[in-house]
């Protein structure tokens, strides 16, 4: 379960002792002298060495495990911490390219054509900057509607219901798929992402994908909708649909986690499937790179518009976005430390905070991703 602490600004502190920072320019520190012995069976061999105070902001929704990732990182490197600002995908990216923060943070990967690849591999002296995905996780169809415990959507109902194309929710097209549940003659109150957001940017490309046409606006980091109150963050998403009676919004399983509400299963065409590590580890098993070389970027419009059986294919993935060089080095070596040890020791929480650990498979492409960082 994520910590429920206002989700403003969360400074995590990684050497055991708590603290709030906002996100600020790079201030390098003596390399520390720490150098970790071979480590145990199933935990990483980490030099722990460069400038002891990261800084990272970006993704609400990795806010949970950024705690995780903190925790381990001042367990294995004593004395070196990381702060974590959790202000949205969208403010990651710029703070990131405006040379603001160490590590970026994103529900999507950087976007060409919006002239984020340009402005990164600016920041970072005119290298590549890469999209590591760190951090998986499902979200969640969460609702409030009183009488309502159990409640099952299709792909194309759920587009239907976000683009305002159905406003009741004893509206024919919930009933056909919602058999058994006792629909009130409610209007529903759809919430979204009221800042640009990764999740939204995720949430649509999977109703564009998945929804059999039924979703005719954009995509993008935007909720591109047209109906609902916006809210600021994951947490204001969680706040909002829990305050109301016949809302519903898409937001992180570890929200839904930490604000005790229902979540609606999903049905793509092979039975209903709740949300859950489970069905969501076996959809991001299918999930390919489509990203060149250490550049991690994954293609996931073939998953969303999966109907695998068992699977729970609205499921995003946060990258960490990092230079492959330009960094100073003890900026580099400490950024090659923390995501060392969030990749391996510290994906063992994930789980009881909401997240899917990392697939063996990308935990191998990460690890040589960071390797090469210089």
């Amino acid at each position: 379960m994520i910590s429920k602490r206002p989700a403003s600004v969360l400074g995590i502190i990684a050497a055991g002792a708590l603290a709030l920072s906002a996100c600020g320019s790079d201030n390098n520190t003596p390399a520390s002298s720490n150098t970790a012995a071979p480590a145990p069976t199933g935990t990483a061999a980490v030099e722990c060495v460069g400038k002891k105070s990261l800084t990272a902001e970006g993704s609400s929704a990795q806010k949970g495990a950024m705690e995780a990732f903190a925790a381990a990182y001042g367990q294995k490197c004593a004395g070196q911490q990381i702060s974590y600002n959790p202000t949205g995908s969208g403010a990651g990216v710029k703070q990131f390219n405006a040379g603001q923060v160490d590590i970026g943070a994103s529900d999507s990967a950087l976007n060409k054509d919006k002239g984020e690849v340009e402005a990164a591999n600016k920041r970072c002296q005119g290298n590549d900057a890469w999209n590591l995905p760190l951090v998986f996780g499902p979200v969640g169809l969460a609702y409030k509607v009183d009488g309502v415990t159990d409640l099952t959507l299709t792909p194309e109902v759920t587009a239907k219901i976000f683009s305002g194309a159905v406003t009741k929710w004893n509206a024919p097209e919930i009933a056909a798929v919602a058999k058994g549940a006792t629909l009130p003659d409610k209007a529903i109150t759809v919430v979204y992402r009221g800042e640009e957001s990764g999740t939204t940017d995720n949430f649509q490309k999977y109703l564009k994908a998945a929804g059999k046409g039924a979703w005719t606006k954009d995509t993008g980091k935007k909720f591109n909708g047209g109906v609902g109150q916006g809210a600021q963050g994951s947490a204001g998403v969680a706040e909002a649909i829990a305050a109301g009676d016949g809302t519903i919004g898409y937001i992180e399983w570890s929200y839904i986690q930490d604000k005790n509400l229902t979540a609606a299963k999903i049905d793509s065409g092979s039975g209903a499937v709740a949300l859950g590590a489970e069905g969501a580890a076996t959809a991001i098993k299918s999930a390919k790179v489509k990203g060149t070389g250490n550049d991690l970027v994954l293609d996931l419009d073939a998953l969303y518009a999966s109907n695998t059986p068992g699977a729970y294919p609205l499921v995003l993935a946060t990258y960490e976005i990092v230079c492959s060089k330009g960094y100073d080095a003890d900026t580099a070596k400490a950024v090659k430390a923390f995501l060392t040890v969030a990749a391996t020791d510290g994906q063992g929480a994930l789980a009881d905070a909401g997240y899917v650990p990392l697939p063996n498979e990308f935990q191998e492409k990460l690890l040589t991703a960071v390797k090469a960082i210089a």
